[in-house]
């Protein structure tokens, strides 16, 4: 399992963060159409029980949002990414329907309220993860957006640099089809959902959406 630590300047704003950790081997593939049913149902709950504006008062999002203006960064530009996700159910466009491991992740997402970072696994350079928080002009290739000003975001680094924020992972430790082996950090700067709940609920789904196994999970709370 790998390693994690947390800057104090994310510790001090929340200091009850859990990270969740789930490590496995995964085989990736086109979304079935049995998932893309949960994420239709899971996302009809969340447009019948909230109002645009009321995403925000979610506890998870609320939190993030808190930490991202501790940070000096403006939540209403840069938005937390399970914040986003409902915010597109909400308004009508709904969800973009991808890759099993990515729908997974957006499924117990969407769930819980939790910004989750999905990694592939052998593509983490080191065994150890740091949040620390983005420094001017750090580079930072976000998943189809390109260059993001992750300066005042928390940020999770490798040995080589940032590969993950609450607001969109890196382009190097993203999924794709050949992703075997999967490392999911579920970040609740303040509880929600039950960290436990949302990873047994991952770990399920991987084992019935992407035959997952030999299945890690651990909650860290002590940095």
């Amino acid at each position: 399992m790998i390693k994690v630590e947390i800057d104090k300047r994310i510790w001090n704003v929340c200091p009850d963060i859990q990270i969740g950790l789930l490590n496995a081997d995964v085989v990736n593939c086109e979304t079935s159409d049995e998932l893309w049913q949960e994420i239709e149902e899971e996302a009809a709950i969340i447009s019948n029980k909230y109002q645009l504006l009321e995403i925000n008062s979610r506890p998870a999002i609320a939190a993030t949002r808190k930490l991202y203006k501790a940070l000096g960064k403006d939540p209403g530009r840069y938005r937390v990414s399970s914040e986003a996700l409902c915010r597109r159910i909400i308004r009508g466009l709904g969800l973009y329907r991808l890759t099993t491991l990515i729908d997974v992740v957006n499924l117990v997402s969407i769930k819980s309220g939790y910004a989750i970072s999905g990694l592939d696994a052998d593509k983490i350079a080191g065994d150890t993860l740091t949040m620390g928080v983005g420094e001017k002009d750090e580079q930072y290739c976000a998943i189809g957006r390109g260059y993001l000003n992750i300066e005042g975001l928390p940020v999770y680094r490798d040995a080589l640099g940032g590969i993950a924020t609450p607001t969109s992972d890196e382009e190097r430790t993203k999924f794709t089809l050949e992703t075997t082996k999967v490392q999911i950090n579920i970040n609740a700067f303040a509880q929600e959902m039950p960290v436990d709940e949302a990873l047994n609920c991952t770990a399920a789904l991987l084992e019935k959406y992407a035959q997952a196994s030999n299945i890690e999970m651990k909650i860290v709370t002590d940095f």
